[in-house]
């Protein structure tokens, strides 16, 4: 598996080379004459600014205010690579900002920041708002993210999202919601144990709560163990990391301590997202389970446990974080959809409730197609259900009275439609006419 990956490496290194990068900015109008930039430029453009300046709301039907998000980083916790700086994050925004497009039809902006505080880093995003619709956090090390997500909730109207915590938690939901349906067991009634208390896991257990799952019958699992109300740093968790603290005092309703020998005991669900393995999961730890075990193993790139161990060790249905085995636990499923559907209808926040309806939308359209043990969450490849995920979102951004426009659904589906597919080809249409070169032949 490293030589496969060590190939991909120097093929992205490559190409980097050779495209210059993987994103552009193409204007959006046309430009027939040099009468033409009157309009678009100046004079034209001071009449399209003073109607702004009257009522700023406008900026979203008088530019492209309402299709752009930018995304920002600070580099301090990118892929698995840890703290690599703002400019080696880049490549990875970039490729971020080409799925936000591809898969969403969302005009997205790499924003590349050497903030040495969370507090500077907010405020750079709060600085910039005004030139977007939303703001897609990323790769930010903990607790800072969870400091810079409730933050700009609530100082930002608009849409505030964090990839690690919220997108993974969506996946994870959607994913397990038909895993459950799969072995005949309830959300409400199932021992979840959560190894990994990063971001994912802990927006995980968090969404997991809200959408009905018992917090006493979940174990979360950090470096120094299983999480409770006892332990012995509390007290620091309580002024460090209160995220952390908070969850500690909600779960783990037996006082389970120790790690994962200890809590993996009769669980029914394990959602790993913590050290890339293999080993880190190991098959007596699934031995331990109950019947009709469910193992999310998400590390990337080597999930925790090799889905074939977990399945000869006795869990029923296996997830990884891979799109190379079966049950792809992908953030790039939702967020996306989650953008698309917010920028729509100019909702002002995003909230729990409208991350929940993406993740049972998510779970609805693979239910349709038919789940099983191989297919319990849909593959980026069927790109419907980005439209689909879109138009719930929405439509749940109404009921809350968070949108700004209100659309009825077959408005907000044609539209979310529309704009995904009229980006998927024009990509085509510009590889096709050779306006994007081919990619070299070796």
């Amino acid at each position: 598996m490293s030589e496969k990956t060590e190939e991909y490496y120097r093929t992205a290194i490559s190409l980097s080379s050779f495209y210059g990068g993987k994103i552009q900015v193409v204007p959006k109008v046309p430009i027939r004459s040099l009468d033409d930039f009157s309009i678009w430029y100046t004079p034209g453009v001071a009449g399209v600014s003073n109607v702004i300046a009257k009522d700023p709301d406008k900026s979203f039907e008088l530019t492209s205010r309402w299709n752009t998000i930018a995304i920002i980083t600070n580099g301090t916790r990118v892929l698995g690579l840890g703290n690599i700086g703002p400019e080696a994050a880049l490549p990875v925004m970039e490729g971020k900002a080409m799925i936000f497009k591809y898969l969403g039809g969302v005009d997205a902006f790499p924003l590349v920041v050497r903030a040495k505080t969370k507090e500077e880093l907010a405020d750079v995003a709060e600085r910039v708002s005004p030139a977007f619709g939303g703001i897609n956090l990323e790769d930010i090390a903990q607790p800072d993210c969870f400091y810079l997500l409730d933050r700009l909730r609530e100082t930002l109207d608009i849409p505030v999202w964090h990839d690690d915590q919220l997108g993974t938690a969506a996946a994870t939901l959607a994913g397990l919601v038909n895993a459950l349906k799969v072995v005949g067991k309830r959300l409400s009634d199932v021992k979840i144990v959560m190894l990994g208390a990063g971001a994912a896991n802990i927006a995980g257990a968090r969404l997991l709560i809200a959408a009905g799952a018992d917090p006493k019958k979940i174990i979360l699992i950090d470096s120094k163990g299983a999480l409770h109300p006892e332990r012995e740093d509390m007290d620091k968790l309580q002024l460090v990391h209160p995220w952390k603290y908070e969850l500690a005092l909600k779960t783990n309703g037996e006082r389970v301590a120790g790690g994962l020998d200890e809590a993996i005991v009769g669980a029914d669900v394990l959602i790993a997202a913590s050290t890339p393995g293999p080993g880190v999961v190991r098959k007596e730890h699934v031995r331990r389970m109950s019947d009709n075990a469910i193992v999310f193993a998400e590390a990337n790139p080597v999930p925790e446990i090799w889905p074939w161990e977990a399945k000869e060790a006795g869990a029923r249905v296996v997830a990884t974080g891979r799109s190379d085995f079966p049950n792809q636990i992908n953030n790039s499923l939702v967020f996306p959809a989650v953008f698309r559907g917010t920028l729509d209808v100019r909702a002002k926040k995003i909230v729990d409730e409208m991350v929940i309806e993406a993740a049972l939308e998510l779970a609805r359209f693979a239910e349709e197609r038919g789940i099983s043990e191989d297919y319990i969450i849909p593959t980026m490849e069927e790109w419907e259900v980005y439209p689909r995920v879109a138009t719930a979102v929405a439509l749940k951004a109404i009921e809350l009275g968070l949108a700004r426009l209100k659309l009825s659904r077959d408005e907000i589906r044609e539209r979310a439609y529309r704009m995904i597919k009229k980006s998927r080809d024009t990509l085509d249409v510009l590889v096709r006419n050779n306006l994007i070169n081919p990619i070299p032949v070796k």
